[in-house]
């Protein structure tokens, strides 16, 4: 359903992406870890088309998507639901407009079908009933929820998740986590999650990816990825200072 060759994509002089390869099969869930700037953001902007790559393919559907016009790639587009790291919730909206903005935008649904969908995903995340209520009455576990309530209320195919538990308590990002995998298998959607949270990523995947040096340096089930002895793999699931990945400013 996804797949980037050979992704390579440079800014200034620093090398992003080296050749990044990964494949998504279709329904399968994977989430893609690393640490702070190892790249992650930009490979998912590539698979959305916000950023096309100096070298290699990236395709949807076994479509290249690199090479399309702007207006093919919004059909594109249409297809993919995104939950952003922060919400990226309207403010000037309620809850309801915000969760309704895709259907409204984009399809030709009428205003009842509209309120029946809304209403429908906001009891699916387990928030019925505040559609009145403005994003800024929300808390940030609130906020998640009803951003991951717009990202579904289209019925994307494919569903990106960035960074979905950042900022949350432990307890609210059990939640998110289990929702997300919920729903997840429910819909048959193909998904793609990028994080450096280690507990988010073996709740949700079906397989585990690790970025780093620009490049995918080893993929597997998450019990395989766990328990792997690639040092650099290693380190980075046990959160140990100690190992080849070198923090900067640190010797």
């Amino acid at each position: 359903m996804i797949r980037l060759a050979g992704v390579r994509k440079v800014y200034g002089n620093k090398e992003i992406l080296k050749g990044l390869d990964l494949e998504v099969r279709r329904g399968e869930s994977v989430v893609v870890i690393g640490g702070s700037g190892s790249g992650k953001s930009v490979m998912l902007k590539h698979i959305i088309g916000l950023i096309r790559p100096d070298e290699g393919s990236v395709q949807i559907d076994g479509k290249e998507i690199s090479t399309m016009s702007e207006r093919r790639l919004n059909q594109v587009r249409r297809r993919i639901g995104m939950l952003f790291q922060e919400g990226a919730l309207f403010d000037s909206m309620s809850v309801g407009e915000n969760v309704a903005f895709a259907l409204a935008e984009h399809t030709n649904m009428r205003r009842k079908e509209i309120v029946e969908r809304v209403d429908y995903w906001l009891s699916e995340v387990g928030l019925p009933g505040i559609e009145a209520l403005r994003t800024s009455e929300l808390s940030g576990g609130m906020r998640k929820r009803v951003a991951l309530a717009r990202a579904l209320a289209y019925e994307p195919e494919i569903v990106l998740y960035d960074e979905p538990t950042t900022g949350l308590d432990p307890i609210m990002a059990d939640v998110i986590n289990s929702l997300i995998h919920e729903l997840n298998k429910k819909l048959c959607v193909t998904s793609v999650t990028i994080t450096h949270d280690m507990t988010s990523a073996v709740k949700i995947a079906d397989r585990i990816a690790m970025l780093y040096d620009g490049r995918i340096i080893e993929s597997g089930a998450p019990a395989e990825i766990m328990s792997s002895d690639n040092p650099f793999v290693k380190q980075f699931v046990t959160g140990s200072a100690e190992g080849p990945i070198k923090v900067a400013g640190m010797d």
